[in-house]
């Protein structure tokens, strides 16, 4: 890797063994850098505050190598990288203001596809997962994981089963707790749907009645202008000698008909008053119809008006016009088919949530059988690493539990909660040494032997979940004496199947690396490119010695580190 504006680190380049990688140097001198760089180039959250002072960004730039047809070469190919003789060139670039960019095998891609590679790539382990581990849920976890298919296959219909139970039991209690208010809903709409029956309306009768009342108000008039109209056309019968439309125009065409043969314009002139005498003859009928049918009869008005009124008093509840009110009377028929159904929802409700309840039941019985064995393949395997890590007597096990609730899941014979992971409650127990009663690793253990069981536990998950390579930032703190010589050779044995690099300040971890790399910071409080060293020979044997003795020259340190990677070099 190569890091450069990030932390107290200026411009250094970092080089793994493909073995083991031992990353040393004083408090502060910038080794977790290496982590959070790495962190980084997996997918990791990038913070603005990690910019060095007074640069624009901050750069981490590393290259991977792949074996043919790995995982992570056909996702990064699948987005378009290329690979560099069978490595893939990753990027990443933090700036000052917060933005983030990612390029793998020279193509820019999302920062999400370097989390999707990093899961097939590296494995990191720190002090945070430490206490991570610490609480119940995680332990569930990360028995899940050790299970594998086991309990990721009932857990996942589990899930589904457990997700439908709970839309239902919100439907079922809103339906129940809403049964006065539905209630009073429906009778409002039956009041209503019985009102509008009781006047039976029709789809636009109120316009028809207005125009019929307007008409019926106005008859005496209606029926003067009518035949006035009527006799100016066709005449009065009361004047024989007077003068209406269709005498004159009869005239006109009279007039032009006797001399048409001369002249073809006058002709269709005469065809044209021969049909305008036409349509005064229809138009004058059908005025004398009008007259004789127009209704001048009050009773007929007074009729009119009431039904106007009745239709105004469901205009007033339920919709502008007639129309508005069926629509009204249509869309409340619906819903108080809808509240009438409650019953018949809240028996099918009943029952799809009884089949649940059973489907679950056997779900999270599967689930606890699926825990139960792994968890006791899980604790041997753990309790063997620990025997390889200086706690030969220390056992540990799985407090594998449930709370007993009537209103809860069958498990076993017995009515107990559950939640959206099963009925079960993990925690992982300790016994350091024979006849201590097991406790929670969070009470039971001290910190030393609280760091090797945590790491018993990632190697347990090492040679079930393998990955490449191995990160491991300080997680043998609170380790000493012969313990940490313990974890050095677990971690060396691991380092023949991995890569694994650790983050350290124990001397007993260091020795038994293939590679150890110095962190020192220059005058400045930086650290630049020759800041980040390979130890060989002499220099290493002087930082093993100040890691021992805080003392690079101090013989009896030198010693101790001498015999230190003597009996490391043994080992392997």
């Amino acid at each position: 890797m190569r890091i450069r504006s990030l932390g107290v680190i200026d411009d250094a380049v970092v080089e793994l063994s493909p073995g083991f990688t031992a990353v040393t140097g004083e408090t502060g001198a910038g080794k977790t850098m290496v982590v959070t760089s790495l962190g980084l180039l997996l997918g990791g959250r990038a913070d603005p505050a990690l910019v060095r002072i007074g640069s624009k960004a901050a750069v981490v730039e590393g290259r991977v190598v792949l074996p043919p047809g790995a995982p992570a070469a056909l996702r990064a190919e699948e987005a378009g990288a290329e690979l560099d003789d069978g490595a893939l060139l990753i990027s990443r670039t933090v700036s000052a203001e917060g933005r983030s960019r990612a390029h793998v095998g020279g193509r820019s891609v999302p920062v999400g596809l370097l989390a999707e590679l990093a899961d097939d790539l590296v494995a990191v382990h720190g002090q945070t997962d430490q206490q991570g581990l610490l609480r119940p849920a995680r332990q569930r976890q990360a028995l899940d994981r050790y299970a594998g298919d086991a309990v990721a296959v009932p857990l996942e219909k589990y899930t589904g089963a457990y997700r439908r139970l709970r839309a239902v039991a919100v439907e079922l209690e809103e339906i129940t707790t809403r049964a006065r208010e539905r209630a009073q809903e429906a009778d409002l709409l039956r009041f209503g749907l019985d009102e509008i029956a009781a006047v039976e309306p029709l789809p636009g009768e109120d316009a028809e009645l207005a125009a019929e009342a307007e008409r019926l108000g106005h008859a005496e008039s209606l029926a003067s202008a009518a035949q006035a109209a009527h006799a100016a056309l066709a005449g009065n019968p009361e004047d024989p000698e007077g003068i209406d439309a269709n005498t004159l125009v009869a005239g006109a065409h009279r007039a032009l008909e006797s001399v048409r043969a001369h002249d073809p314009a006058l002709g269709a002139l005469a065809e044209r008053i021969g049909e305008l005498g036409i349509l005064l003859a229809d138009v004058a009928g059908e005025l004398a119809g009008y007259a004789d049918d127009l209704d001048a009869d009050p009773l007929r008005l007074a009729a009119v008006e009431e039904r106007r009124a009745a239709l105004t008093q469901l205009t007033r509840k339920y919709g502008d016009s007639v129309d508005s009110v069926l629509q009204w009377a249509q869309q409340g028929s619906a819903r108080l088919l809808e509240l009438d159904g409650d019953d018949e929802r809240i028996a099918e409700l009943t029952a799809e949530r009884d089949g649940l309840r059973t489907e679950l039941s056997q779900l999270a019985q599967a689930l606890t059988d699926a825990r139960v064995e792994a968890a006791s393949r899980f604790a041997s395997d753990v309790t063997a690493e620990l025997a390889s890590l200086a706690m030969p007597h220390a056992r540990v096990t799985f407090d594998i539990r449930q709370t007993e609730d009537p209103e809860g899941v069958e498990v076993d014979g017995r009515s107990v909660a559950y939640g959206p992971s099963g009925a079960d409650e993990v925690e992982l127990l300790l016994a350091p040494h024979p006849g201590a009663q097991p406790r929670p690793i969070a009470k039971g253990a001290s910190g030393g032997e609280l760091s090797r069981v945590m790491l018993a536990v990632e190697v347990v998950f090492a040679g079930s979940d393998p990955v490449p390579t191995y990160l491991f930032d300080e997680v043998d703190a609170g380790v000493g004496g012969k313990a940490a010589v313990e974890v050095g050779r677990r971690l060396a044995k691991l380092a023949r199947s991995a890569q694994v690099v650790v983050v350290t300040h124990l001397p007993q971890v260091a020795a038994f690396a293939d590679r150890q790399l110095l962190v020192e910071k220059t005058v400045d409080g930086s650290v630049t490119r020759s800041g980040v060293t390979v130890l060989e020979g002499e220099d290493r044997i002087r930082e093993l010695s100040r890691m021992l003795a805080g003392q690079e020259d101090s013989v009896t340190a030198r010693a101790h580190a001498e015999e230190l990677l003597a009996a490391a070099r043994a080992d392997a």
